[in-house]
């Protein structure tokens, strides 16, 4: 039976398209499709056209391949996203170098009959893992537009109710509410506090509280008055300073509430997943972390070994030698997804705070910690050893799963 190999270069609203066979006979010279429905349909019936078995080969990178890969999958045709960095160090065997789609696509088609044995399939849990990839890159820009409008608030309280936002330390709710953002809400300036008698606050804060379904202490409501009369307010208590606070406020809340809706959602997607199980149980990991990791480590099949995905997350030790020179200690590579690192560093962040005494990978960084080591090293050390760990466990429990028929 012929072999195909289909390789594309991707790029925004157009791809290039080579088709090879096995010893270079060339089946299609390398030609443009565009990503329209008519383009794409088109790319499927010439593929489907071909004599013989066909696979299909591009990079995923960026979000330009989705269309294509998702289409292609959907007609049963064989594809394959794989690591552009794969692509690139696949050997050229010449001198010349040239850069360009068609040069691509080729170079895509090559490598594709090269691995054509050990090519993955594209499948269902694919998709699922790429909506969770993107819902994580909008969970961390809505965090981080979350601690902007955070900060705002709080400098907009340093004005009128300075500390306010340090009196609870309550976690968000699943709506995103937070105990201290509905305080500043409704007592935002401190003259709504100390205008008021002690009882007369007593009574009013417990009311607060059984509406806003909050816990009610007495002492908390005596510290917040007592704290109160010592405060000194910059802006006045009138009606532009309020609309100023409840912008603020409302702002806030919008963004927390659309970070608890995508944490919630991340969860759900991530528990179709086959590993999750595994990742949820390794300590450290929690009902957010925990989607965060699967997110961006994605399927561990496609790392060949564990120094694979130590690699790809930028925390495998870095190599300097020369003749006989040997730097004997390197900074980490830093050249894998910058986004892992930082779930990872979160991941040993939470294991040093909590510091499980049967976990190996606090147990590794406490011994790293008590030698001196700096703060870097160790949660670098740390998040190797934990994604090692990661992969032999996974991998074993993937393994041990009955394959589909």
């Amino acid at each position: 039976m012929n072999m195909n190999a289909v390789g594309i270069d991707v790029s925004k609203g157009k791809s290039m398209v080579a088709i090879l066979r096995p010893y270079g006979e060339i089946v299609s010279k390398p030609f443009e499709v565009r990503h329209t429905s008519s383009g794409i349909r088109s790319l499927i019936e010439h593929i489907k056209s071909i004599d013989g078995e066909s696979r299909i080969v591009m990079e995923h990178t960026g979000r330009y391949y989705e269309p294509l890969v998702h289409e292609l999958s959907k007609a049963d045709l064989f594809v394959s996203a794989v690591n552009p960095k794969l692509i690139k160090d696949f050997g050229d065997n010449s001198l010349r170098k040239v850069k360009s789609d068609k040069a691509d696509s080729v170079k895509i088609a090559r490598y594709a009959l090269d691995s054509w044995t050990e090519l993955k399939h594209y499948s269902l849990m694919d998709e699922i893992r790429n909506q969770l990839k993107t819902m994580n890159r909008q969970f961390d820009f809505y965090m981080k537009h979350k601690t902007a409008m955070k900060n705002n608030l709080i400098g907009i309280l340093d004005q009128t109710f300075a500390g306010a936002n340090a009196f609870f330390d309550s976690p968000a709710r699943e709506d995103g509410s937070q105990k201290w953002v509905d305080f500043a809400s409704t007592y935002w300036h401190v003259d709504c506090v100390r205008k008021l008698s002690l009882n007369a606050f007593i009574n009013h804060y417990q009311m607060w509280c059984k509406r806003k379904k909050y816990n009610f202490s007495k002492t908390k409501a005596e510290e917040i008055y007592e704290t109160s009369k010592e405060l000194v307010s910059v802006l006045p208590k009138d009606d532009l300073t309020k609309m100023i606070i409840k912008q603020a406020v409302e702002q806030l809340n919008t963004s927390s509430r659309t970070v608890e809706q995508l944490r919630t959602l991340m969860n759900d997607a991530a528990s179709k997943l086959p590993e999750y199980p595994v990742v949820m149980a390794m300590k450290g990991v929690g009902k957010s972390l925990g989607p965060q990791l699967m997110a961006e480590i994605g399927d561990v099949s496609r790392f060949t070994h564990k120094g694979a995905i130590t690699a790809f997350a930028g925390v495998d030790p870095g190599v300097n030698e020369s003749g006989s020179y040997e730097q004997k200690s390197v900074p980490a590579s830093k050249r894998g997804s910058s986004t892992l690192r930082k779930t990872l560093f979160q991941v040993m962040d939470c294991l040093i705070k909590t510091k499980p005494q049967d976990d190996p990978v606090y147990l590794f960084m406490d011994k790293k910690r008590a030698q001196s080591k700096p703060y870097y090293v160790y949660m670098t050390a740390g998040a190797n050893k934990f994604l090692r760990i990661y992969y032999g466990r996974v991998k074993e429990y993937l393994a041990s799963l009955p394959k589909p028929e």
